[in-house]
């Protein structure tokens, strides 16, 4: 019985073999070389990755989900203060107190201009999001109940003139409505447009600041490999041939130090550009913005308080709990609230709330002064408060506590608001900042990265050629 004969490798393996040859001279320099391209594709590829990620990260907190969320913000902001204005209109009936109600229903209107653009801008940021443009048009069409509401109760408190102070019944029940269908269903969407903007901007953060420190690794891990090949194959050349240096692979491990430098100073640079953006702008900005709106919502109940006494109680339970959001101590009644502002903003310390997280959070210039002026501003207007509601609840006082909410409370409270306004434009210049700079070190990644690793892919091959010449 014959055997049969040996079965022969397929045609491709057999000429890889003929090419490498690993036990002959050739063959080694050869699969070298080839070690050294490999080496060079996976130092390209986990730094192009790792340059991506960090773009991704980029695009969708500077350009994409984060301004949607100021724009959100922007929009909770505006609808409150349109119900703040509305009750202040309300109030003042006949009597021109304060800025006067033309003034009121001049920022009205504005606030309402404002709200629909920052709609139409979350709109359209969110365009990929079909539950996001639905919930936007929801608010669209409960802001449109809102403003009917709102207008009839305008006209119907305009037919009968009053004093300063609570209006007609009929009128106080269209204004219930009104604020009701604000804080219960027109707020409350809004906010949640915030909510879920800010959560996909911390989850991008969380992934794409991640994986650039695992790409700094893995480019050091690959950039070492590579080097470390690139001077073995230096070595061998050397001793094999007898020459003290083959200048072309000296030139190739030379750009390979360069690159992978480069590469992992780059990568280094975009995720402290990254964490700026998120820490000390982004989360400032939505935590002050967010303070922002429900101070002015606060404001606004006591104008509410005025307004409505059979609400009277309701509304001063709704401005401890808001103004224990702003900053937290610890009370169980605005008398407490009162004394414990006083004493924890002396100290410095023993509060939390948004303003409470901002003073703990100190990381930029001119940020230490602004948070002290907003905390003082802050003081004022609990102060404000204080008096307001001893006036109110004094037997003939209450028209003094009309004209001090109108005047100085409104004004004192126009200051803080300014302070917040101030404070928040820090963090976001830090913001901006951070994603131009950001921005900025990525451009040009995109060519001259894969460039790079041409070249020195080139350049081996280069290198080894006259070596492999000798042989032919």
């Amino acid at each position: 019985m014959t055997e049969a004969p040996p079965s022969r490798p397929p045609a491709r393996l057999a000429g890889v073999a003929r090419v490498v040859r690993l036990r002959t001279l050739p063959g080694r320099i050869r699969g070298l070389a080839l070690l050294a391209v490999l080496a060079v594709a996976a130092v390209f590829t986990v730094a192009a990755l790792a340059v991506q990620d960090a773009r991704d990260g980029l695009k969708i907190i500077g350009h994409d989900a984060g301004p949607q969320v100021v724009a959100t913000g922007d929009l909770y902001y505006a609808l409150s203060d349109m119900d703040a204005q509305l009750a202040a209109v309300l109030l003042m009936g006949r009597e021109d107190l304060g800025s006067g109600r033309a003034k009121a229903l001049q920022v009205y209107d504005q606030r309402r201009s404002e709200a629909h653009r920052a709609l139409l801008q979350g709109s359209n940021l969110a365009s990929g999001d079909s539950a996001e443009q639905q919930t936007a048009r929801s608010i669209l069409d409960a802001l449109g109940r809102y403003e009917q509401l709102a207008g009839q109760a305008q006209q119907l408190d305009q037919q009968q003139p009053h004093a300063a102070g609570a209006p007609s019944d009929q009128v106080r029940k269209l204004y219930r409505q009104a604020t009701d269908l604000m804080k219960l269903d027109v707020l409350p969407k809004a906010y949640n447009l915030t909510l879920d903007n800010g959560t996909t901007v911390r989850r991008t953060y969380e992934s794409k600041h991640t994986a650039v420190l695992d790409g700094i690794a893995w480019v050091v891990v690959t950039g070492l490999v590579l080097i470390a090949i690139l001077v073995g194959l230096q070595v061998y050349l050397t001793r094999r041939f007898r020459r003290l240096i083959n200048p072309v692979l000296a030139l190739a491990t030379l750009a390979s130090v360069v690159l992978v430098a480069a590469t992992v100073g780059l990568l280094a640079s975009e995720a402290r550009h990254l964490s700026k953006a998120k820490n000390d702008g982004f989360d400032s900005v939505l935590s002050l913005s967010r303070a922002r709106a429900i101070s002015n919502n606060a404001d606004a109940d006591e104008t509410r308080y005025l307004l409505d006494p059979d609400q009277a109680d309701t509304y001063e339970q709704v401005y401890l709990d808001k103004s224990q959001e702003i900053l937290s101590v610890t009370a169980g009644n605005l008398q407490q609230y009162y004394q414990q502002v006083d004493a924890r903003i002396a100290a410095h310390s023993g509060f939390t709330g948004f303003l409470g997280l901002e003073s703990q959070h100190v990381t930029l210039p001119g940020q230490r002064a602004a948070v002290d002026r907003t905390l003082q501003g802050y003081e004022t207007v609990q102060h404000d408060d204080s008096q307001l509601r001893t006036l109110a609840t004094t037997a003939g006082r209450r028209h003094d506590a009309i004209v001090l909410r109108m005047g100085t409370a409104s004004r004192d409270f126009a200051a803080y608001d300014q302070s917040l306004v101030s404070l928040t434009a820090i963090h976001q210049k830090a913001f901006k900042s951070a994603i131009r700079d950001g921005d900025h070190g990525l451009s040009g990644w995109s060519v001259g990265l894969p460039v790079a690793a041409v070249v020195i892919a080139i350049l081996v091959l280069v290198g080894v050629r006259p070596r492999l010449s000798e042989f032919r």
